[in-house]
């Protein structure tokens, strides 16, 4: 079927400025797209590409400025970004679904498949475990005893869940993760030794979460580690025993949280920021990268470094850091 700009003005509610009727084959970068194909610019900083780009149609905002020399189509949208995300998922939802259960795997004695559900080969499903409506669940994963999947989730191949855990509606959790393992947790003992601790709690994962791959949630030494409803976690990050994160938090990747730990909701989480353990994290925050946060924290604020600090004040900070030099010269 042709695609054209009419077409995708229709699906995101923007309007078309240029050739409404031309293909569209693909989508590109705006610094690597060619002819056909469509890109977008939605921050500032890019608006210069639109002299430099191939592509025959871009997104971009209502009150962008078009130069005299574009002859690429304009389709305007109040945001661009939001209705390239938009179109990705309409794009996405056109690839076949995967259903049915592939062989070796092995699915315990009791356990429903439920119809329109995916079991990759290889993929272990223990004894109790629940799977919603058409979950996804790819080779050699491993769902442990009494696992809870919820409607529509998709386990990629290589996830490990243990036993007991619960998994929301419609989350999706990437390859290599591992949920419900073991808190660290032991006691000192005289001679210098330490004796394990036993986790005998869970992990709970709540509605329209994302997990990205080789992140880690361990499972609450008792009562449970929590993960709020729309928060995204990025690779490679760790979550520790204990922890319960609000909803719609954003967490980038390699970022640590110490056990015991409760952050808010609607956080903007930088990568490789490091959260002390027992320490209360307020609403609506932006931590920068690589931020240290060794206490509580409470609503609104804008904090980088190591201590955090307010972004304005390290701002400063750094700035008398790099007069620094001429200072001692002119002792």
């Amino acid at each position: 079927m042709k695609v054209t700009p009419l077409m995708i003005a229709s699906l995101i509610g923007g309007s078309v400025e240029g050739d409404e009727n031309i293909e569209i084959t693909g989508f590109a970068k705006i610094e690597e797209a060619r002819k056909g194909e469509i890109s977008f610019i939605a921050n500032p900083k890019y608006a210069h590409f639109i002299n430099e780009t191939g592509a025959s149609v871009l997104l971009v905002s209502r009150d962008f400025p078009k130069p005299e020399s574009v002859t690429a189509t304009l389709i305007r949208v109040d945001d661009p970004y939001a209705a390239v995300a938009s179109l990705l998922e309409v794009y996405q939802q056109q690839k076949p679904v995967k259903t049915g259960i592939e062989q070796p795997c092995y699915i315990s004695e009791g356990v429903e498949v439920p119809e329109g559900a995916y079991i990759g080969a290889f993929a272990y499903i223990g004894k109790g475990a629940k799977l919603g409506k058409n979950v996804r669940i790819y080779p050699q994963a491993y769902i442990g005893d009494n696992v809870r999947l919820g409607d529509d989730v998709t386990i990629r191949a290589g996830v490990k869940i243990y036993e007991e855990c619960e998994i929301g509606n419609r989350c999706i959790i990437h390859s290599g993760a591992v949920i419900g393992a073991d808190g660290f947790g032991f006691a000192p003992l005289p001679d210098g030794s330490y004796e394990k601790i036993a986790q005998i709690g869970k992990v709970v994962i709540e509605d329209d979460v994302e997990i990205g791959a080789n992140t880690t949630i361990d499972r609450a030494t008792f009562g449970c580690t929590r993960i709020g409803r729309g928060t995204k976690l990025d690779n490679l990050i760790q979550v520790a025993h204990n922890v319960e994160l609000g909803e719609c938090n954003v967490f980038a990747a390699q970022t640590g949280i110490a056990g015991s730990t409760k952050v808010g909701s609607y956080n903007r989480v930088g990568g490789q920021c490091g959260f002390a353990g027992h320490i209360h994290i307020g609403n609506n925050n932006e931590f920068g990268a690589q931020s240290g946060i060794p206490n509580n924290v409470g609503d609104g604020k804008r904090l980088i470094g190591y201590p955090a600090v307010d972004a304005l004040k390290f701002a400063k900070t750094q700035v008398y850091l790099s007069r620094l030099p001429e200072l001692f010269k002119k002792k």
